[in-house]
């Protein structure tokens, strides 16, 4: 459309008359004006308000797409071209300020294990049982722990209605151990990261001292209520009882009560008092499970368990004598990293890098040091303050160490539970449960296993089983409330990760009233702690999915637990366990743990299938010997009238005769077997390979 334009119609007043229904705003075509003849007189200015009237309406020949849009683009038009607001350097730094420990885990309390009321309300009760442990056994105290959860919408009496969901609970934890001295017990409960166990290498169940302090601040934070401690040191002390809240923005203890108390039934010891908002319907199985484990993996200590509306459950300890005390270490010099050695070296004493060396870290005798310094090149004689200031010199002597062949560190610092404890631990654990009755819930979320009760067709399959007379007693095999139980246990040699000495213990319990159609149940400990969560995420539970389980006539489906009536225990013991996070739920997959987990279950393996066998022959044997004894009647009596005997001698030969020919082929198969066992062990390090 040459020399024409496209304008709106309602801002054209030289447009002819518009066709019938066509409205106000709506497009048509009209003519150009003509260019202005050369030479011709410009028309005068408008006057002023036509000029701003003209400044605000659009052009009669302006563009449609500019001139139909300019009311709605207006506002983006007008925010486009405003200048944006922008922060000077000094007021950005006017909002910054320090972020105390104790604010961050406020805001990030998931990672110390408290998403969600009903964990809370478990990982409360464990770190508070954790400490009372360790500090009865530092002590040399058998351990008595009560542990006692109460509903606040109970009165005094027990009368009213069990709370539904989340509610306000008290949780009290109170052991027998040495107490606490006065002037700590504010920092111990009250202030985070403070504690003896970080910076030492010592088996023990806490390594943070985040735990019981995390938990007064989760329960401060819920319910506004402060921590209460009753603490006493020995008797003939007196008793000082604690009230202390925590500043989150300093990460300091607020003490806002502390008196002594006339009199305590405990000689010496600690009670500990939290009210938190947990879920007691959702959580007591987790609690439950946290307890019953605890008292297995600790068969020298008695726990008291009070429930809401429940008969109270003791679990009494099973041995009288505490396990072996674990000593500390200093750390190993090929587990230490270039940055950590500049800071040990700059904290040193020493005159000299031979001195640091061997008053620094384990196994560096006087001729290691020598041979470490002079593969570093040391000349002049260098302190140990030259390698914090040089990062050069310190980097030679860090690859000396490297380089430079030192024994590995020390194991017998380690305090495992021991097959012993383990075996009486097993045993005084299925008494309890056996007594109590298997559950009807399932396990923890992350925990397939389920220990349910027998079902129908199970009770009719045994109901129709022949009943054969009680064998005589075999060897591992324990009768607990009426059902045979094979337990064996594996207590592995100690090895070494990342400079840190480590053990790994195994313990199974086969047959009973467990479940024949449903995963085997897993038991993960570390330093004889419970991990109920994360399992899947587990280095353990990795290690025994990866074992061949069907090498110890057990079927295993593919990438899962194996299947039976069998409870596996796992325990790792080691100065320092490396957790997957704050929350101690899960160990670290490091290939040299993973192996020696699976060697010890491929050794408890081969027990348990030494027994299954043993099972089988019984069983093959009867089965033989009841077909033979319905003929062997007859041809008995029909033999002794044809050679004019007395048919029972006759009888009992061609009993013996059946005996011998089962146990021979029985004694094949086991030879197969056994001779297919074996070759397992070398598997994993196979796999290892293949999978680097």
């Amino acid at each position: 459309m040459a020399g024409r334009k496209v304008v709106a119609a309602k801002a054209s007043k030289t447009a002819k008359t518009k066709p019938a229904g066509r409205g106000a705003g709506q497009l048509e075509l009209v003519p150009v004006e003509p260019a202005a003849r050369k030479g011709a007189r410009p028309p005068p200015p408008p006057p002023r308000r036509a000029r701003a009237a003209a400044a605000v309406a659009p052009a009669p020949d302006a563009p449609v797409a500019a001139v139909a849009t300019e009311d709605a683009a207006a506002p983006d038009a007008l925010a486009a071209k405003a200048p944006r607001r922008r922060a000077t350097a000094e007021q950005m730094a006017a909002k910054q300020r320090e972020i105390s420990i104790s604010e961050f885990f406020t805001k990030n309390r998931h990672l110390l294990g408290f998403d969600n009321a009903s964990k809370a309300l478990l990982t409360t009760i464990k770190e508070a049982v954790d400490n009372s442990l360790d500090a009865c056994e530092e002590a040399g105290i058998l351990p008595e722990i009560t542990i006692e959860v109460r509903d606040l919408a109970l009165n005094a009496k027990g009368e009213g209605e069990l709370t539904k969901g989340e509610g306000r609970f008290v949780v009290v934890v109170e052991d027998n151990g040495p107490g606490i001295v006065k002037a700590q017990a504010p920092k111990i409960f009250g202030k985070l990261l403070y504690g003896s166990k970080f910076h030492r290498l010592k088996q023990s169940r806490g390594q943070q001292g985040i735990g019981i302090s995390a938990a007064a601040m989760y329960g401060q934070l819920t319910t506004g209520q402060p921590i209460r401690v009753t603490s006493r040191i020995g008797k003939g002390k007196p008793a000082h009882f604690f009230e202390i809240q925590i500043d989150t923005r300093k990460n300091n203890p607020v003490v806002t009560e502390d008196r002594e108390l006339a009199d305590w039934h405990q000689e010496h010891g600690t009670r500990v008092e939290l009210e938190i908002v947990a879920n007691w319907q959702q959580g007591q199985r987790f609690v439950n499970r946290y307890v019953e484990h605890t008292a297995l993996s600790n068969p020298h200590a008695t726990f008291h368990y009070v429930r809401p509306r429940q008969e109270p459950l003791t679990f009494p300890r099973a041995v009288e004598e505490l396990p072996k005390e674990a000593l500390e270490i200093k750390p190993h010099p090929h587990g230490v990293e270039l940055g950590a050695l500049m800071l040990m070296a700059q904290d040193s004493k020493s005159h000299d890098v031979r001195g640091f060396l061997q008053t620094a870290f384990s196994r560096v005798s006087a001729t290691v040091a020598n041979e470490i310094v002079k593969r570093a090149g040391f000349k002049a004689k260098v302190r140990p303050r030259d390698l914090a200031e040089d990062r050069t010199l310190a980097a030679k002597l860090h690859e000396a160490i490297r380089d430079t062949k030192i024994m590995a560190p020390p194991t017998q610092v380690l305090s495992p539970i021991g097959d012993t404890l383990m075996k009486k631990g097993l045993v005084s654990f299925l008494t309890v449960i056996e007594t109590e009755g298997p559950e009807d819930d399932e396990q923890l979320d992350l925990d397939q296993a389920k220990k349910k009760k027998a079902s129908k067709k199970e009770k009719e399959a045994k109901a129709e089983a022949p009943e054969v007379p009680d064998a005589p007693p075999e060897e591992g095999v324990e009768k607990i409330k009426g059902h045979n139980y094979f337990i064996a246990t594996v207590t592995r040699p100690p090895k070494v990760y990342r400079g840190n000495p480590f053990q790994v213990e195994v313990g199974l319990a086969y047959g009973g009233s467990w479940p024949a159609d449903k995963p085997i149940e897993l038991f993960r400990f570390a330093n004889r702690v419970p991990l109920l969560f994360q399992k899947s995420a587990c280095g353990m539970t990795e290690a025994i999915v990866k074992t061949d389980w069907r090498n110890y006539l057990l079927s295993q489906p593919k990438g899962s637990l194996p299947v039976g009536p069998m409870a596996l225990l796992v325990h790792i013991a080691s100065v320092w366990v490396p957790f997957t996070s704050e929350a101690k739920e899960a160990v670290a997959h490091y290939p040299e743990i993973t192996r020696e987990i699976q060697l010890a279950a491929q050794e408890c393996g081969r027990k348990l299938a030494a027994h299954i066998r043993k099972k089988q022959h019984a069983d093959y044997q009867a089965q033989r010997r009841s077909i033979f004894e319905l003929y062997i009647q007859e041809v008995a009596q029909a033999i002794g009238k044809i050679t004019k005997k007395s048919p029972e001698p006759i009888k009992r030969d061609f009993l013996r005769l059946a005996d011998k020919v089962t146990e021979q082929e029985l004694a094949e198969q086991d030879a197969a077997l056994e001779e297919q066992s074996k070759k397992i062990t070398k598997r994993p390090r196979r796999s290892e390979e293949e999978d680097e």
